[in-house]
């Protein structure tokens, strides 16, 4: 796992999706500056302490932030109003920027989930 498959990833999509994904990718690293980056299950991925706490992927007509947890966006609902969701993945337009502030409680909430 390396940062070199995230920079692939990226450079493999088409604008506004790639600008979109390295602006998050750039709000993931201020949150998490440490931790390692590659590919999880095949999609870009950030993990901490051995755990994927992160990760984001560019589909046909939205992009998706990944928790890799089935809990972190229930437990942000309110703050996801006006976003489509699975359990697992949160959707929002190619161009579209997850604000900071956002991605800040994504990954807060998912690094409360690992064991202390």
């Amino acid at each position: 796992m390396t940062a070199n498959d995230i920079d692939s990833y990226l450079a493999g999509l088409e604008e506004p999706a790639r600008g979109t994904l390295a602006d998050l990718r750039r709000s993931i690293l201020e949150v998490i500056p440490d931790c390692e980056q590659g590919l999880a299950y095949g999609l870009p991925g950030f993990k901490v302490g051995g755990k994927t706490v992160a990760g984001f992927a560019a589909f046909a007509n939205h992009l998706s932030y990944l928790p890799h947890s089935g809990s972190v966006l229930s437990e942000l609902a309110p703050d996801l109003v006006g976003y489509e969701r699975t359990k697992g993945s949160l959707h929002f337009a190619v161009d579209h920027r997850l604000p900071p502030t956002l991605v800040r409680r994504l990954i807060e909430a998912r690094l409360n989930q690992l064991p202390h």
